[in-house]
């Protein structure tokens, strides 16, 4: 077994391949031999030591795989050897095998290809609990979308457009034209202007029903202001942590300190709502995750969603992927493939 370990916090260059025997499944566990993982900012923020929901260094890094089952435990009976499946973990996803209890692999359908389907369990799960079971976007209700040419952007984009929404997207210049070709109404060059009046003003100032943000500090307050009334801001990441490679203490306790405090009275009286999404923080709801698989994997078969994997990465590069994401030149999700 090969996987990429966080031995200690710091730049890309710290990740380090180790290899150890494959691991046996013990009874109702699958052996998966992965052929696509995930990388996601979460593990870039983890790297650098400043995700407070991740597990402590040393550790594997990863939260979706997408293989074939190589081994089955006793027990097993949905699932056999040879079967295409795709599992949502709580670490662990840099390597080439993952053993996980046969509930958590879900069958990927024969027309859906492994690498696409490594991209589901973080990307579009989050916007589809953001946009659909939390968020209920109706048709013609306008949708920002922060990082709009990213993973969770570009599955965002996919379902709101899938719901008849028009949709408001914010990257960099260079993203726009490829944005635009995949179904967003209105770009925004959020590195060259501010965001908030330009929402404004393509609402004829009324504002957004939906805003999905994830770059926190002050940008979450600006989120807020673009609110129209019934509107709702879901705030789901932390990219504006790591502005650079490694660990700034500064910068990073500015984000914290530009953090808005949402007031209840003033949510009331204004008919807004404002929620927290983090997937990786919903282990105990494995109804709802596997209830939300289903449906996007269905939708994945008959090509309402087109995941975009912008590139792979062998394993032993994943040092590369990070700096990769982290320089935010990726249009689409960025994978490992062993």
């Amino acid at each position: 077994m090969k996987q990429i370990w966080i031995p200690r916090t710091g730049g890309p260059d710290v990740l380090e391949l180790r290899e150890s025997p494959d691991p046996e499944p013990a009874a109702g566990e699958v052996r998966v031999r992965v052929k696509a993982a995930g990388v996601n900012f979460a593990d870039v923020v983890m790297r650098m030591g400043l995700y407070r929901g991740a597990g402590k260094v040393p550790c594997v890094p990863g939260y979706e795989v997408a293989g074939r089952i190589e081994a089955a435990g006793a027990g097993v009976a949905g699932l056999s050897v040879g079967d295409p499946v795709v599992v949502g973990l709580r670490s662990g996803g840099y390597s080439d095998v993952a053993v996980v209890p046969e509930s958590q692999a879900m069958r990927v359908p024969a027309n859906v290809s492994l690498e696409a389907a490594a991209t589901l369990p973080v990307n579009y799960v989050t916007a589809w609990l953001m946009l659909v079971w939390l968020g209920n976007v109706r048709r013609r209700e306008r949708v920002v979308i922060h990082s709009a040419g990213g993973g969770v952007g570009l599955a965002a984009m996919q379902i709101a457009r899938w719901r008849g929404a028009e949709i408001i997207g914010l990257a960099s210049a260079w993203k726009h034209e490829r944005l635009r070709e995949a179904g967003v109404d209105h770009c925004i060059d959020y590195t060259a202007e501010d965001f908030a009046p330009r929402v404004m003003e393509l609402t004829g100032g009324r504002g957004a029903d939906v805003v999905l943000d994830s770059s926190g500090g002050d940008s979450f307050r600006k989120s807020y202001r673009c609110l129209a009334p019934l509107g709702r801001l879901f705030l789901y990441g932390a990219a504006g942590l790591a502005p650079a490679r490694t660990r700034r203490l500064l910068p990073a306790l500015s984000w914290w300190l530009r953090l808005p405090r949402f007031r209840p009275l003033r949510l009331m009286m204004e008919n807004r709502a404002v929620f927290g999404v983090h997937v990786g923080q919903l282990w105990e709801r494995r109804d709802v995750l596997q209830e939300i698989m289903e449906d996007v994997l269905y939708l994945t078969s008959d090509g309402t969603l087109r995941p975009v994997v912008d590139r792979t990465f062998p394993l032993e590069e994943a040092a590369a992927a990070h700096a990769y994401l982290q320089d935010r030149r990726n249009f689409g999700k960025v994978l490992l493939t062993p």
